[in-house]
């Protein structure tokens, strides 16, 4: 079982998390550009990638530079019904997100590996995870919690959301993740809610 997790970067100059899960073992480092990104991907030979950036506008949008009042998608309602915080994709910065996400999906479809957007905020609270808001050690000894092998204290936040967006594609693959809003543009996340406390 190969899975490729990433972090994505609203742009190049940024660092975007990347992780290879193979067999619960973790390989991290950090990336910028798209082509880098791809080619690491295709080295690893995965066929599912799991992105941390939005990879669907809200139905009726045709693009983010148009004046609109539809700002969420169905998964975003789900994520607002859950109490699960988030940035929606017609803020600021997110746009610039969106688009490289899109972009990357249709580049990723034509290799024909099969893109998935996840959420790992969303997925540590789900996990009752600390985000790394909350310290980056503690999030890597929940993620270690998972038994996820090759974590260590050098990792950055970028890497420690690479390797959450990976472990929820896994997920996925055993038929044990759940999809919110539309099941083809949706978000992969993990079974449950999340809980007030952990």
């Amino acid at each position: 079982m190969t899975i490729v997790g990433l972090d994505l970067a609203g742009v190049e100059t940024r660092p975007t998390g990347f992780c290879l899960l193979e067999n619960m073992k973790v390989t991290t480092c950090l990336i910028y550009d798209d082509k880098t990104i791809l080619e690491s991907i295709k080295q690893t030979n995965a066929k599912i990638v799991c992105i941390d950036a939005p990879l669907s506008l809200p139905p009726g949008r045709k693009s983010l530079e148009e004046k609109s009042n539809i700002h969420l998608r169905d998964c975003d309602r789900e994520l607002l019904k859950r109490g699960i915080r988030f940035f929606p994709i017609t803020l600021g910065p997110m746009r610039k997100l969106t688009v490289r996400g899109i972009n990357l999906k249709r580049l990723l479809k034509e290799l024909d590996i099969i893109a998935l957007e996840t959420y790992p905020g969303g997925a540590q609270d789900v996990l009752c995870i600390s985000r790394k808001q909350k310290g980056l050690q503690n999030l890597a000894e929940g993620l270690k919690k998972l038994d996820i092998v090759g974590i260590n204290d050098e990792m950055s936040d970028h890497e420690l959301d690479a390797i959450t967006c990976a472990y929820v594609g896994k997920l996925f693959l055993e038929g044990k993740a759940v999809i919110y809003g539309d099941p083809c543009e949706g978000i992969v996340m993990p079974p449950g809610e999340k809980r007030k406390k952990c």
